[in-house]
């Protein structure tokens, strides 16, 4: 039988502590999270908050030059979506400094909240249905 790590099981012991610590400083980090995208022509802004709700959007008058309603949603919800994207691989960032490291010893999986960081909203409950179907419960 193998022996436990356990310099590497109080490593991820003391990574947790420091979380739970760092926990109240963490969440307001979380909640100054915005996402800014520029659309490819640069004629519209969005900016999403920490949970990708819009709250903000400029639109170049220029845009209005060739009107096509359906480009311009589309475009709308392209560089919405890019925004979002930015928002969320901050809060990875945010997350990644702070969650407990794994240490190699295989504790730590996937967490639906990883999952829901990497998709969007119209994609999340196919995306945690998948991961449930492959017998991930919360911990992958």
């Amino acid at each position: 039988m193998e022996r436990p790590q356990w310099s590497a099981l109080r490593g991820v012991v003391e990574d947790l502590q420091r979380t739970i610590d760092n926990a109240a400083q963490t969440r307001e980090q979380m909640l100054e999270v915005t996402g800014t995208a520029w659309s490819d022509d640069r004629l519209i802004k969005a900016v999403v908050g920490p949970r990708g709700q819009l709250i903000e959007l400029e639109i170049d008058p220029r845009i209005y030059r060739t009107p096509n309603s359906k480009a311009l949603s589309a475009t709308i919800l392209s560089t919405v979506k890019a925004a979002i994207e930015d928002a969320n691989k901050k809060t990875r960032d945010i997350m990644d400094k702070v969650m407990p490291k794994d240490k190699g010893l295989g504790l730590l999986g996937k967490t639906d909240v990883d999952v829901m960081l990497e998709h969007h909203d119209a994609d999340l409950p196919q995306a945690l249905k998948k991961k449930d179907e492959e017998g991930h419960g919360y911990l992958s």
